[in-house]
């Protein structure tokens, strides 16, 4: 690779470079060119899994600490509208250089190794934080937990959050399946914050032979909404030497959606069980509870018609979605703009909102995995769905509904990452 390439240049080489594809599980590639660059944090390092809720903990974590004094460094995927999102200090996204200097240091370090694109982003991140001398890590795992490039670290407190049936063919067909492997991040003598309740046989069984302290919702922690405005917080581990504790008259998230104290109350336990390394005052915390920011997760735009955007991909994250769009003002029109990949569960999908909209305009999405639009729109038929109207791209779908809208009318723009991305430049164009 020549060192003179810009970022662009880079990520494309790397989305064709490894021979295995974009996805290809395991630890032993990254494990290799890790010890090569002595990517060793000294710092606390929080891991975070889980089908749905992820990003939503790490940006409280992120900003919760980041307003308790402390350098953060943060790893999320994916991005929206630039790379440099998925790697960021003080929840701000690093530079083109940082990346691209990373990038050569890889490079130089990998010799015949060869690293798949998220093996590539995961070292660059843990490079530029070791160097910037971060307080704590952030991050989210990519893809299930056990075989994910983001195990390569140890994690000092593990959090899962939601699971559900995502990603078949890399981690099973069941719940048990796929919690087990999450569960892959846990490590011995270092708790595990477990948000998902029930939480799932193969999860527990794991976190004991792993000698992982585990803590549940419901059991060692837990939430009360006190009213729209307000909640409150408990700590109470049953085993473990962690100190109890209450946190009163906590503000409601800035993230929009029923689940988001859920998800507030997992990064409020994985702070306690890092408090004697990380003590975060009250003020902090209902700072970062008011100022986090995680985009496309049923984010509401300013002005009307009301257009919500959501990244929605699943089952488990449409019926989110449904139960947010209920809590929603009555809409004259609710028209959805949709477009999904292919291997999602598609069927469960539609099943979950199709009740929630009055009209649908659908476009193909321009990535290799993408649903066809014949297909997609075959797949409405079947759910009983008529498709309104089609369009080229989701940029023109997102333009018609807009123009087609009235000023008590509603958008909703969901289906997956892509969906959202290219919807993004319409709905809410950048500042001049």
């Amino acid at each position: 690779m020549n060192h003179s390439q810009t970022l662009t240049q880079w990520l494309a080489h790397l989305e064709t470079a490894h021979t295995g594809g974009l996805i290809d599980m395991g630890l032993e590639r990254i494990s290799r060119v890790k010890e090569i660059m002595n990517l060793r944090p000294t710092c606390p390092v929080i891991a975070v899994a889980g089908t749905n809720g992820k990003g939503s903990v790490c940006a409280f974590l992120s900003k919760i600490y980041r307003e308790a004094g402390y350098k953060t460094g943060t790893l999320t995927s994916p991005h929206l509208l630039r790379f440099n999102e998925r790697i960021a200090l003080n929840c701000r996204p690093v530079s083109d250089r940082a990346i691209v200097e990373s990038f050569e240091r890889i490079e130089a370090a990998r010799g015949d190794t060869s690293l798949t694109y998220f093996e590539f982003n995961t070292l660059a991140a843990v490079d530029i934080f070791m160097r910037e001398q971060v307080d704590v890590m952030i991050l989210e795992v990519g893809l299930g937990g056990r075989l994910d490039a983001v195990n390569a670290f140890d994690a000092d407190c593990a959090v899962i959050t939601a699971v559900d049936i995502d990603h078949q063919a890399y981690l099973g067909d069941n719940i048990e399946d796929i919690a087990f492997e999450k569960a892959g991040i846990f490590r011995k003598g270092k708790p595990a914050v477990c948000g998902h309740t029930p939480p799932p046989a193969r999860l527990r069984e794991h976190a004991r032979a792993t000698g992982a302290p585990l803590l549940l919702a419901k059991q060692d922690f837990d939430h009360s909404v006190l009213d729209s405005l307000q909640w409150s917080f408990r700590f109470a581990p049953l085993s473990g030497s962690f100190a109890p504790r209450k946190r009163h008259a906590l503000p409601t998230p800035a993230l929009r959606g029923s689940c988001q104290i859920r998800n507030a109350a997992c990064a409020l336990a994985a702070i306690e069980c890092l408090n004697d390394r990380l003590p975060v005052d009250i003020g902090a915390i209902k700072r970062g509870l008011l100022t986090a920011e995680n985009p496309a997760r049923f984010q509401v735009l300013p002005g009307r018609p009301l257009t919500v955007l959501d990244v929605a991909h699943n089952p488990h994250a449409a019926r989110a979605l449904r139960q947010n769009l209920l809590a929603l003002p009555f809409a004259a029109k609710r028209t959805a703009v949709f477009s999904i990949l292919a291997d999602k569960d598609i069927d469960g999908v539609i099943e979950a909102v199709k009740d929630q909209f009055d009209q649908w305009y659908t476009a193909p999405l321009n990535v290799p995995r993408a649903l066809p639009l014949p297909d997609l729109n075959a797949k409405l038929a079947e759910h009983g769905v008529i498709c309104n109207t089609s369009f080229p791209d989701i940029a023109a779908a997102c333009r018609a509904a807009l123009s087609d809208a009235a000023e008590n009318d509603r958008i909703v723009v969901f289906g997956s990452f892509h969906t959202v991305a290219e919807a993004a430049a319409v709905c809410c164009p950048p500042a001049r």
